[in-house]
């Protein structure tokens, strides 16, 4: 037999435990608050359950064990031996976050390094003591947990009898365990399904009474009458009850073929009986499928149809559309001259036509691309409730965290680089925005807090809120921090508004924190914030109320490798601004530009903006515009409008991004290349770096 290497399934491995980890933390959560939840028990039972066998599958024998227990403490709780308490789901996380470093050391090509041992003991240790002196109950009767609810629920699909059997052991039987377990096995090799059984057989802490009454939920192709001679044939057998499941019947009593034939369950499995030939003959201890349950539409189906891809072979192929998307740029330019040249040639006519239809399927080809890179932004999101929830504790905040907009499509490398800005601002709520409990009161708002955290498509953007019912920003503490530490002068503080003075917080070093901690207030952190986002072309707000709260305000591309981009002429030279900075597009006579305090200024619909020669910052000398109008692009970084006076603009084009390279490096006021579909490169400006120039000169 062909042996093969578990590493190449590496990968899949490791998607499947994110994927499972995240399932586990965000259920752990929804348990702690809404309480005890045989659903979300079960969830968080089949996920650990699912990484048990995953990693005993890949040899990983640490993550094996730890989630073993895991399931043991879960299945206490789910059969109501525990209940839920906060000590619960702590143990809980703390298994969790030892999960995830197991996980992390695996993708290091580490070997298993954590000691889980004491671990697994904290665990061992809390369910015997919590479960001392404590007898196990029986299950109520006709009352299931989800999971053995969904089995019978299958079976009942597949055309089988669920039964209930209620059988007593005879006191005079010396090994009653041995007893029920006989009984258990002779019921299976007659081709019975055990749904469930009290006691649990499973349970290695049951006692020898325990077995004197035994209790099965089954499904079975067999009647109720061949079920009770089965059992009634057996030894230290003395009283055996068969009953429809979800039908009370005195002890003992048989209901006849017609009465259980009255059935939902049984007349489905009647009416396979009447059709012998379509029967398929099952092996024993195992039924299977009826053709009632080969007529439905399986989902699993639809689920084998997604396939994990590499991550690579989408940027190579998104590579490839971008080489497409510039090809063909060029094909549409000179099937354009060649018109203009050969004005009655009708073969010029056909290229055009096939450069049109080319143009159409590399349009769809590229949105399609681009969709397979989307990835919702959920998977970024579910981060945040455990962080926050920790955070609160650290804190002792009472803080109520909503998140809306989860299914909001974002492009994956974006998802990757907005996470660390994003992490920055939550904490930065928890901490600063959001007050204590005590304080809250005293403002007299609700002791609990309130961080809201949304995202959306706006056009051809994401927007993305973090939102606090916290104090807000005072705008003076930010003017005196801000002298203070030296950022600006006593004199350009007062000569701030109230918002300008809140923009502040996004200065190098400023930091309002009294002391240093582990949240923050190192004096670092939101200009980081908005570099990051300044880096992905994108923009961030601020709007601040003192003592009502405040709300950031992210606008990011949905995509960096493909943009729409404006193209702008200086002089003799080309240049693209990304649409998503443009506000608006005017002209203005060059008489209408006023100077004041050396600075100049354009009115533009009742709004004072700087006006900016692009050609100054850039090195370019300016071209005489005589007494025709200037074309001015009015772009946009966070609350700031800048007007760019530029010599000519020429239309809009998706451009693909290219970088500039290690060799080249990073470029002040420049984002990147692109191509030109007639084969020049030009460079595509960043906005943000533009206004840092402007700040600078």
């Amino acid at each position: 037999m062909d042996t093969f290497d578990l590493s190449e399934f590496l990968g899949v491995f490791i998607d499947e435990v994110d994927e499972q980890l995240d399932i586990i933390d965000q259920e752990i959560l929804v348990l702690e608050q809404e309480g005890e939840s045989p659903e979300v028990i079960q969830r968080i039972f089949r996920a650990a359950h699912t990484l048990k066998g995953s990693s005993a599958t890949m040899g990983f024998e640490d993550m094996t064990k730890l989630t073993h227990e895991m399931e043991h403490l879960l299945d206490h709780v789910r059969n109501g031996r525990l209940t839920v308490t906060h000590d619960l789901t702590n143990l809980l996380f703390k298994c969790l976050d030892e999960l995830k470093q197991l996980k992390d050391e695996i993708v290091s090509g580490q070997e298993e390094r954590t000691d889980i041992t004491p671990l697994i003991e904290e665990v061992q240790s809390f369910s015997s003591g919590k479960l001392s002196g404590q007898k196990e109950e029986t299950a109520p009767r006709n009352k299931l947990s989800a999971e053995f609810q969904s089995k019978a629920d299958s079976f009942i699909q597949q055309g089988l009898n669920i039964f209930q059997l209620d059988i007593n052991i005879s006191d005079e039987c010396e090994m009653k365990s041995v007893r029920a377990f006989l009984i258990q096995n002779q019921l299976e090799s007659g081709g019975t399904e055990i749904i469930q059984s009290v006691p649990d057989f499973d349970h290695q802490e049951n006692q020898e009474e325990d077995y004197a009454k035994l209790q099965f939920l089954i499904a079975t192709q067999q009647n109720k009458t061949e079920i009770l001679d089965i059992v009634e044939s057996m030894t230290d057998v003395d009283q055996v009850a068969v009953n429809v499941f979800g039908q009370e019947t005195a002890a003992g009593e048989i209901a006849s073929a017609t009465a259980v034939e009255k059935t939902a369950i049984a007349a489905k499995s009647t009416e396979e009986e009447k059709k012998p030939q379509e029967k398929e003959v099952q092996p024993a201890g195992k039924p299977g499928p009826s053709k009632a349950a080969e007529k439905k539409p399986a989902q699993g189906r639809q689920q084998a149809q997604t396939i994990r891809v590499d991550v690579g072979r989408l940027e190579h192929l998104m590579n490839l559309v971008g080489e497409l998307v510039i090809d063909q740029t060029r094909i549409s330019q000179v099937s354009g001259l060649l018109h203009n040249r050969y004005t009655e040639d009708d073969t010029v006519d056909d290229l055009i036509q096939v450069s049109d239809h080319v143009a159409r399927v590399i349009g769809e080809l590229q949105e399609s691309v681009m969709k397979v890179r989307m990835l919702p932004i959920r998977q970024l999101f579910s981060r945040f409730p455990r962080m926050v929830r920790d955070l609160a504790q650290t804190l002792d905040k009472d803080i109520d965290l909503v998140i809306e907009g989860q299914e909001t499509e974002l492009d994956r490398t974006v998802i990757e680089k907005i996470g660390d800005p994003l992490i920055h601002l939550i904490r930065n709520a928890v901490d600063h925005g959001l007050e204590s409990k005590e304080d809250r009161i005293k403002a007299n708002k609700p002791p609990k807090g309130v961080l809201r955290i949304t995202a959306s498509h706006e056009e051809n953007q994401v927007v993305i809120t973090v939102e606090d019912d916290g104090a807000g920003i005072d705008p003076e503490k930010m003017r005196a921090s801000a002298v203070k530490k030296g950022v600006i002068s006593a004199e350009e503080a007062e000569k701030l508004t109230d918002d300008e003075a809140a923009y502040l917080i996004f200065r190098p070093g400023f930091s309002t924190a009294k002391e240093v901690s582990d949240v923050s207030g190192r004096g670092v952190g939101m200009d980081i914030v908005r570099s990051h986002i300044e880096s992905l072309n994108g923009i961030i707000e601020l709007d601040t109320k003192l003592g009502k709260g405040t709300t950031f305000k992210i606008k990011l591309p949905l995509t960096l490798a493909i943009i729409t981009g404006l193209i702008i002429r200086l002089a003799d030279r080309t240049f693209i601004l990304p649409m998503s900075n443009v506000v608006e597009i005017v002209r203005i006579h060059p008489d209408t530009i006023q100077t004041i305090k050396g600075k100049s200024i354009v009115v533009v619909r009742e709004q004072v903006l700087p006006v900016v020669w692009l050609h100054d910052l850039l090195e370019i000398p300016r071209t005489d515009p005589g007494n025709r109008q200037l074309p001015v692009v009015i772009v946009g970084v966070g609350e700031k409008r800048i007007a760019l006076i530029v010599d000519e603009l020429q239309g809009n084009q998706e451009i693909v991004v290219k970088s500039l390279g290690k060799y080249v490096g990073k470029i002040n006021g420049v984002s990147g290349a692109t191509i030109l579909g007639d084969g020049r490169v030009e460079l595509i400006l960043e906005v943000a770096g533009i206004n840092r120039m402007i700040n600078n000169v």
